[in-house]
């Protein structure tokens, strides 16, 4: 037997013996549950019943005034209808439709604010690293930033220790400590920025400081030796730059010193042979004029040139013909030499110079040999 069978004698929509109530009455009976709230009843007066009205216009007229807000320069409203975004308002005095219909998130979107980070990180070769630096960042886009991400702040921090992996986890603990620590700002935030555009969140990093970078103490003896040596190779490229700064120019200039000088020097030659070419040829025509006389004339010429650069010694030899040894050397110079035969050299007769009978002895000596030759 089904529930609404007649049979049953028991229908849960028929009340009232199955008699609907009238609509004048649902609605009496409601003024009478709202007057009984309000303090009036049934011997209610007509004075009862008006302020009753009049503090239900006031309720009405406070819940109104709660959907008043004052959005600040800087912030933007972001207004949801039953938790669906309707629309954006800008600064000023704004109403909205008052709790539960309507909602409001006001976002800062100039302000900058920041978040510390610390972590201990692998390097590429497997070496601990520990970096602390400060994360600065404004909410850009208000309706992304309430929205998109269910926990915007929190996810940044999330996407920043991912974008530090990424960057540390490619390069060696002697690169992050050296010459490569000044990049791991610029690389973490490029990679943090597309990260956070790609979850649609709202939110923009404008800058990165990074306040520490160290390495465990186990290593840092031999990061420290690294780092010396690093520098110490920087310093003499610096001066093998130096070096060849200064000497690479005074070089070229010798260089162009040398060929200025090879230029004059072929330029001399070629003039002196042009010249000595013409008087040559000066010289062939008066040969040819007068042979005899031009011989003599070069003859004399060539001896005078030859005797002109020579030293000469002239001494008039009577006697025998014998062949005297003497120091001509010596007396070219201008030292005293003993002559043979005279007064103050006869007590020491081993200095003076020997005769000889045959001039051709001696072939090799270094004294000029004087012959006498007979009368």
């Amino acid at each position: 037997m089904a529930w609404n069978d007649s049979g049953n004698g028991k229908d849960p929509w028929d009340k009232d013996g199955g008699q609907p109530n009238d609509l004048d009455k649902i609605v009496q009976g409601w003024q009478r549950k709202l007057s009984s709230v309000l303090g009036g009843g049934k011997g209610s007066s007509p004075q009862g019943t008006a302020s009753s009205y009049v503090l239900i216009v006031v309720l009405v007229a406070g819940w109104l005034l709660t959907g008043l807000y004052r959005v600040d320069q800087a912030e933007r409203g972001v207004v949801q209808r039953f938790g669906a975004y309707t629309h954006t308002t800008m600064p000023g005095l704004r109403w909205r439709v008052p709790f539960p219909v309507d909602a409001v998130d006001i976002v800062n979107i100039e302000e900058v604010n920041d978040f510390r980070f610390r972590t201990e990180m692998l390097t590429a070769d497997e070496q601990y690293v520990f970096i602390d630096m400060v994360v600065q960042y404004r909410r850009t886009d208000p309706v992304k930033f309430s929205f998109e991400v269910a926990d915007p702040e929190l996810t940044l921090q999330d996407v920043t220790e991912s974008a530090l992996r990424g960057v540390v986890g490619t390069s060696s603990l002697e690169l992050l400590i050296g010459e490569r620590r000044e990049e791991i700002p610029a690389r973490t935030m490029d990679e943090l920025q597309k990260t956070l555009e790609g979850y649609s969140a709202g939110i923009t990093v404008t800058s990165i400081n990074l306040s520490v970078v160290d390495y465990p103490n186990s290593v840092r003896e031999a990061v420290d030796d690294t780092q010396k040596a690093r520098n110490d190779k920087e310093r003499i490229e610096l001066e093998a730059r130096t070096y060849s700064n200064d000497i690479i120019p005074r070089a070229r200039g010798a260089a162009q010193r040398v060929l200025q000088d090879a230029g004059g020097y072929h330029d001399r030659v070629i003039a002196d042979a042009e010249g000595e070419a013409a008087r040559f040829e000066s010289l062939l025509v008066e040969y040819q004029k007068a042979p005899r006389v031009t011989r003599d004339r070069l003859y004399l010429q060539a001896i005078e040139e030859v005797y002109s650069k020579s030293n000469k010694v002239l001494i008039d030899a009577e006697g025998s013909g014998n062949m005297i040894y003497l120091p001509l050397d010596q007396i070219a110079r201008g030292q005293n030499i003993r002559v043979p035969g005279s007064e103050s050299n006869r007590a020491d007769d081993s200095q003076t110079p020997e005769i000889l009978g045959n001039p051709d002895t001696d072939p090799n000596n270094p004294r000029t040999r004087i012959r006498r030759d007979p009368q």
